[in-house]
């Protein structure tokens, strides 16, 4: 299988880059600019490798970089931003502060003909994001684009098959970014198109039937999408040797509890331990009102709940979690040994005795992993459900978490999403759920003074959810689901929308 290396020098785009590289269907993974040497990158076998993004300046003294010799591999490498002004310093060009001034944003490209550029029209927008730029390219290079503020702002030397590229062509702002991406791919590199999620997924059951052969295997099910296409991966492989234990903090959406036992009970037949532990969630995070204090609380009791399950249920050799991609990325940029720390199982004692650890999804990204669910036969409700924080609904009421407050939310949270769902929008919404400030409002209800919460309707889009924009949900839509959760929700008497983009706000409130 053909594969590319997105060697990670710190960018924030560095996941965006391989997700539009499998998107092609070519195989790309994440590794660290200083995980990997130039005589590990060349004994790999990889076709092409890109050199992301990142926030330093190249001539700093210690700027992220990488050993010049990977430039002598005959590998074909593009630089994208930092990297195309890393490619460019490494092989003996200049870099500076731009001396027109730094560029942000929607910008027009101009750009010559050759491999690189081939359909790509001589002038086309492109998203800039950059203060430094190559005020001189090395020898043997050519500039082959322009902006009106980067007279650098694209060069290659064809004869090393080496390419750089000061815009950002994984985001959807750069027009023809995805035409750039696929010369790279297939034009120099010469990838096949062989990343073929059905193959996977056949792959990566026969490998774990294999690998736990005769074993007992232990899922936490959150719930979520995770975990949910995991168990039913891992029940492919194993069959009735896998259980699942579902621990139910009280603080889901409104019926998911129910909906997530039903469907793999009895719609998989799978195993389901589920263990309603409200009640001790809510009395640790009694009086509590910092979000990461409430983070840990949440994440600490379900590893204790989970372990007193585990212990009841005997003796388990294998540990499995819903970990993917970004997990492994964001934890250890690569390194097998990480194991997921979050809301799931990071962090459970040792003395559990697990021999091993089986993270059948560690490959995968997000939408990789929604569209295997789909391959799976897992229901679309599940599978595309709205994301969700691990630690639910405990990070969307603001303030103190009581049984109370989350009730509350759940009615209104489920109100909203079911006209939002019912309603035919210009714009999409890719996730929306309302939050339950701590601030309390004065109203009116039947002719009498009311003093109730104020709640916070949230709606963003977004491509990637690493910038996202707030949906100009219809006037009329709005005033239907205030009027109802105002009406139907008893101790809510105001309903606010939220319009703040990402950045500067984050897409949750806490």
């Amino acid at each position: 299988m053909d594969k590319i290396l997105v060697l990670d020098f710190g960018g924030q785009y560095d996941q965006l880059i391989a997700r539009r590289i499998r998107a092609l269907h070519v195989f790309a993974e994440i590794k660290a600019y200083n995980r990997i040497t130039p005589a590990e990158i060349s004994a790999a076998g990889y076709r092409g490798i890109v050199f992301t993004g990142g926030p330093n300046s190249v001539y700093a003294e210690n700027a992220p970089r990488i050993d010049s010799a990977v430039l002598s591999l005959g590998i074909p490498i593009l630089g994208i931003c930092y990297g195309h002004q890393l490619l460019c310093f490494l092989a003996g060009g200049t870099v500076a502060p731009s001396e027109k001034g730094s560029e942000y944003g929607k910008t027009e490209l101009t750009v010559k003909p050759g491999v690189l550029f081939r359909d790509v029209p001589e002038t086309s927008v492109v998203w800039m994001s950059h203060t430094d730029a190559v005020a001189a390219p090395p020898v043997g290079f050519t500039v082959i684009a322009s902006t009106e503020k980067c007279p650098v702002a694209a060069v290659c030397d064809e004869d090393r098959r080496l390419f750089g590229v000061q815009f950002h062509p994984e985001v959807t702002h750069s027009v023809c970014g995805e035409t750039v991406l696929r010369n790279f791919l297939f034009g120099v590199c010469g990838c096949g198109t062989d990343w073929q999620l059905d193959d996977v997924i056949e792959q990566t059951i026969s490998e774990y039937r294999w690998r736990l052969d005769g074993k007992r295997v232990l899922l936490a099910l959150s719930g979520g999408v995770d975990s949910a296409v995991a168990a039913v991966l891992l029940h492919r492989a194993v069959g009735d040797r896998l259980v699942c234990v579902f621990v139910d903090h009280g603080m889901m959406r409104k019926n998911e509890g129910d909906f997530v036992e039903h469907t793999f009970s009895q719609g998989f037949g799978i195993k389901l331990v589920r263990v309603n532990a409200a009640e001790r969630f809510f009395k640790e995070l009694k009086g509590v009102t910092d979000p990461e204090q409430k983070r840990k609380i949440i994440g600490e009791a379900f590893i204790r709940v989970f372990e007193r399950e585990a212990k009841k249920l005997g003796k388990n050799e294998v540990l499995a979690q819903g970990t993917i991609y970004p997990d492994v990325v964001e934890s250890g940029k690569g390194d097998a040994a990480v194991i997921k720390s979050h809301h799931n199982v990071g962090g459970l004692p040792e003395q559990m005795g697990f021999s091993q650890i089986a993270e059948p999804l560690r490959d995968f990204f997000k939408d990789e992993v929604r569209e295997i669910g789909e391959k799976l036969g897992l229901p679309k409700a599940l599978v595309w459900r709205q994301p969700f924080p691990g630690p639910g609904l405990g990070v969307r009421v603001i303030g103190e978490v009581t049984p109370e407050k989350v009730a509350m939310l759940q009615e209104a949270d489920a109100i909203f999403r079911e006209e939002l769902e019912a309603a035919t929008l210009p714009q999409q919404a890719n996730q929306y759920f309302a939050a339950l400030t701590d601030t309390k409002s004065v109203g009116v209800m039947g002719d009498a003074r009311a003093y109730g919460y104020v709640l916070a309707l949230r709606a963003v889009s977004t491509d990637d959810f690493m910038t996202a924009a707030w949906t100009r949900l219809p006037y009329d839509l709005l005033e239907r689901v205030s009027s109802r959760i105002t009406n139907e929700v008893p101790g809510i008497t105001r309903v606010v929308y939220d319009i703040t983009s990402k950045p500067p706000a984050t897409v949750e409130w806490e």
